[in-house]
């Protein structure tokens, strides 16, 4: 078989999508003959997208053996579905979660019934399969394949003094507290200002909590643009262009006395440095939180928090619970329940070593479940399904 990925999420671009695309393009090279056409950056991303069909096109014929087309998100599989000149080849799109729930009612009636047209449906999480089918995709065409997740992470030797070392880098004292560590772009659906206004201000004790990943600490040119939009646009721009919509209300929460000394957001890290941050703290929060036309399709950074040696605190909702069984590799609380949330960081918080204790077991779970081989041989028994269509 011969295949050929088209992505518009891959490095040096970081983040979740672009590790698993990667990691899935690098492993099917053991069962295909692989083919790829992805953006890495050089150009812009219009650009990209605008010249896609010709790339193709010029890619089959260099290479008459291609036989499927796997793209490697919704997005870039709405712009191409309606691309003439490759209908010899069969045709299989992964959903994340995002381009399935998107509330836009003319994308939800014109674009999302175009998936239909595709041979293979590839969900990333049992939620997201069933968001698909409840919006009319048809359910014999989709199959869940969870993502995988770097085994390295276990493997993290850490540095001889965290505190000396955090603390000469980043200048926040953490000596003699407890850190918790919540990981993610700043958009609602994380639940990093629902946090700090409804759970931080209830936990007693010496602790700090660490927030990594992309931010502006000044309001953006194009923040000011959204804002004189009508909200249900704004929203939806923001929604689709993965824009960080809990930014300014992050800002405005920050710069409150009351979160001087227990919140900080470091913004994008070196990865050496969030493994270090991760295998230093008493525990990873991810208390995601219900909002209309977005889901958390997976929750991969749970995975890389669980083997990084730390207890995993997350919100029992949606494609979170896909990676994060209760017990045996973290712990599930009700989303939005801020009483059980603040039970539990501080529990946390006044017997460290009761949770310490079980990190190893959690991440043993994670080893033995997930893995980045076992997900691309998923995707290649999926791709060569011949039920579904017959690959020469």
């Amino acid at each position: 078989m011969e295949i050929l990925f088209v992505s518009h999420k891959y490095p040096p671009s970081v983040g979740g999508m672009e590790k698993q695309s990667y990691e899935l393009i690098k492993g099917m090279a053991a069962h295909a003959r692989v083919h790829t056409i992805v953006y890495t950056g050089a150009g812009g991303k219009f650009q990209f997208f605008w010249t896609l069909r010709k790339k193709i096109m010029q890619k089959c014929q260099e290479n008459p053996g291609i036989s499927v087309i796997h793209f490697n998100d919704g997005l870039i599989g709405a712009i191409c579905a309606r691309h003439r000149g490759y209908e010899h080849l069969k045709r299989v799109v992964t959903l994340h979660g995002l381009e399935v729930v998107f509330p836009n009612p003319w994308y939800q009636k014109y674009i999302l019934p175009r998936f239909n047209n595709f041979d293979r449906i590839i969900a990333v999480s049992a939620a997201t399969r069933d968001a698909c089918i409840e919006r009319g995709l048809m359910p014999e065409k989709v199959v869940v394949v969870p993502n995988g997740v770097d085994h390295d992470l276990a493997q993290t030797v850490p540095v001889p003094d965290f505190t000396a070392f955090f603390e000469a880098k980043y200048h926040i004292p953490v000596k003699n507290k407890r850190i918790f560590v919540g990981m993610g772009r700043a958009v609602q659906r994380k639940g990093f200002s629902w946090l700090m206004e409804q759970v931080v201000p209830s936990l007693r004790g010496e602790f700090v909590v660490l927030l990594i990943g992309p931010f502006n600490r000044e309001r953006s040119g194009f923040a000011r643009f959204l804002s004189f939009l009508p909200r249900g646009l704004s929203k939806q721009i923001a929604l689709f262009l993965g824009f960080p919509s809990d930014e300014d209300h992050l800002r405005t929460l920050l710069a409150e006395p009351r979160f001087k000394e227990k919140v900080h957001h470091l913004g994008k890290l070196p990865f050496e440095d969030i493994r270090q941050i991760l295998t230093a703290s008493n525990a990873f929060v991810m208390p995601n939180i219900s909002i209309k036309g977005d889901m958390e399709g997976f929750g991969l950074v749970c995975l890389e928090a669980a083997l990084s040696g730390t207890t995993v605190v997350a919100a029992r909702l949606e494609g979170i619970t896909e990676a994060i069984q209760d017990g045996k590799n973290g712990i599930l609380l009700p989303s939005g329940n801020a009483q059980a949330w603040v039970d539990q960081l501080q529990a946390i918080i006044d017997n460290p070593a009761t949770f310490e204790a079980k990190t190893a077991d959690y991440q043993a779970y994670t080893l033995e479940e997930f893995g980045w081989d076992r997900m691309v041989s998923a995707y290649a028994r999926a791709t060569a399904d011949k039920s579904v269509f017959t690959v020469d």
